[in-house]
């Protein structure tokens, strides 16, 4: 699999990476995660992104390819109090207790990366969640830091010197982020993370979603709606959107990395090949850039990037 460079970090990131969320919140049999896990470091897949809040995951990843550590690039977020780690949101302690635990879990000695999970600019700007990932950066225990959101907050990350990474949502339904934050990762050479790349399929219907995804999809859907575009339109059968999106979002200027989540071995292949088939035409990234335009001119409201 093609490789990208990842920013100030001294990293090759693949263009697909694994998003940790959905095999924890669906509650996935080991054996199945460990499936998927295996199939996607042997296509040459090699990020891994988790978190502290994703349900599951972190142990997941740690009991099912931890023997495997040294193939792939493993992200996690840290910042809030939970499961057993007490203490004020955004603090060194909680921080610092939660980094802890995800190495044991993670099955490592080390993160290469650790983001603040989604904080306020406010939080950023007191500099005390910061210190504490440079502290652990400096005790060996993660190789670099930097910050998983979106919009203002996100685009101030990029400009601090400590951070080396930034996941930010970018996809068909969710083009804010596409100007306001990979702009100054390019200028500051961070490494860029896309989550939610697919849109959260968006064009599913509601009946077809699962658990959390019913509702945590729900403005994606609405949004890919009213810009009123179809894959017909572009030239594509009627089933293309998963192509469409993956490759919508991995044409984006200064990204380093797609995460994908999925519980499914199958849908490895069918991303893969989409990513394969490299950037979309320009006309058709252009008639994706308009449709999203034209539609939140249409709602009257700014379509912010969704946390």
């Amino acid at each position: 699999m093609q490789r990208r460079s990842f920013g100030k970090t001294d990293f090759e990131v693949s263009l697909l990476g694994f998003g940790g969320a959905p095999v924890g919140f669906l509650e996935t049999e080991q054996r199945e995660v460990a499936e998927l896990l295996n199939n996607l470091l042997d296509q040459g897949v090699n990020l891994i992104d988790t978190a502290a809040g994703y349900d599951g995951s972190e142990e997941m990843i740690g009991k099912t390819i931890g023997q495997r550590r040294d193939e792939y690039i493993l992200v996690s977020k840290c910042g809030r109090a939970m499961d057993g780690v007490a203490g004020e949101a955004w603090s060194g302690e909680v921080i610092e207790n939660t980094l802890d635990r995800a190495l044991k879990r993670l099955q490592t000695d080390h993160l290469d990366v650790m983001l603040l999970h989604s904080c306020e600019l406010e939080v950023l700007q007191r500099g005390e969640a910061v210190g504490a990932l440079v502290k652990a950066r400096e005790a060996g225990k993660i190789r670099h830091l930097g910050y998983a959101g979106d919009n203002e907050a996100a685009a101030y990350a990029a400009t601090l010197d400590d951070v080396a990474v930034i996941e930010t949502s970018i996809s068909i339904c969710d083009q804010a982020n596409v100007a306001a934050v990979l702009a100054p990762c390019q200028e500051n050479n961070v490494g860029t993370i896309a989550k939610r790349s697919i849109a959260n399929a968006a064009w599913k219907d509601v009946s077809e979603q699962r658990g959390m995804y019913v509702n945590y999809a729900a403005t994606y859907s609405q949004r890919l709606a009213t810009m009123a575009i179809t894959p017909e339109d572009l030239g594509y059968a009627a089933d293309a959107w998963p192509e469409i999106a993956l490759r919508f979002t991995l044409s984006q200027p200064g990204l380093s990395c797609a995460i994908v989540g999925t519980t499914k071995a199958s849908h490895v292949a069918t991303n893969l090949a989409a990513a394969a088939k490299g950037p979309l035409p320009e006309d058709e990234i252009a008639a994706l850039r308009e449709a999203f335009q034209r539609a939140e001119t249409a709602a009257g409201e700014t379509w912010l990037g969704q946390t």
